[in-house]
């Protein structure tokens, strides 16, 4: 597949450079003035959103300003790809629930695990790709995603060695992700909220439990589904600050 920046600009140091990579689409956010090569930070977006959504900008931008690159891709179905008959059909599903009031974690799972075998290829190759470049060849990687980007992420986790530190969270246990996370050893920050109205406390938690890694800290704060604190970010840029340095 071929590798090409589709767009460039830059604001507040920060260069933003849209990419395409097959039908993969995404974004690398990097230093304006980086002085040398800088650890690199996956994204994965949550669902329903994309590379391009506010919350991934600022994200980008804020470790961006702690000295790492950035790169985001555009899960399946998400963006402007395009959607499957799955897609359709799960979502709908999704959306029937909500509305009257179903639980709607069995379909997320299924839905996301769907989604995860999909683009846990893309992410892989978009990394190689990512370091083919001068500035990124070799670099320490580490990997933020909550929401779908846990569910995508740990099997990314369990199949990619070049990512050494992550965090994810608010998601639910299952037992395919629970025998990844049995192969995860890296550093790991995991998020729950205490007051989660779709995910049930003791659900986070086995999750939590279920990762092999000898150093990961649980991160719980009251609060419903999507009211994580703005401050766990402040907390994630701190904890890749300890495991993937920047210069």
């Amino acid at each position: 597949m071929n590798f090409q920046f589709t767009a460039q600009t830059s604001a507040d140091g920060v260069l933003t450079r849209p990419f395409a990579l097959g039908d993969i689409t995404g974004v690398l956010w990097s230093p304006v003035t980086a002085s040398g090569p800088t650890p690199l930070i996956l994204l994965g977006h949550g669902g329903g959103r994309d590379s391009k959504a506010a919350p991934m900008v600022g994200r980008a931008h804020r470790l961006v300003a702690s000295g790492y690159s950035v790169a985001c891709i555009d899960a399946p179905g998400h963006g402007g790809r395009p959607r499957t008959a799955t897609d359709d059909q799960e979502i709908a599903a999704m959306q029937q629930a909500m509305a009257t009031g179903e639980p709607v974690g069995p379909i997320v799972v299924r839905y996301n695990l769907h989604l995860a075998d999909r683009a846990v290829p893309e992410w892989i190759a978009t990394l190689d790709a990512l370091q083919e470049l001068p500035d990124l060849a070799g670099v320490p990687v580490g990997y933020f995603g909550l929401n779908m980007g846990t569910a995508i992420g740990v099997p990314l986790l369990a199949a990619e060695p070049r990512i050494t530190a992550a965090v994810l969270g608010i998601f639910w246990y299952d037992e395919v992700l629970a025998k990844l996370a049995g192969q995860i050893t890296v550093p790991l920050e995991f998020l729950l909220q205490w007051d989660d109205e779709h995910i049930p406390r003791a659900s986070s938690l086995a999750l939590f439990d279920a990762f092999a890694s000898p150093e990961k800290s649980l991160h719980a704060n009251a609060g419903a589904h999507k009211a994580v604190p703005r401050f766990e970010f402040e907390s994630a840029v701190a904890f890749f600050g300890r495991h993937l340095p920047a210069a």
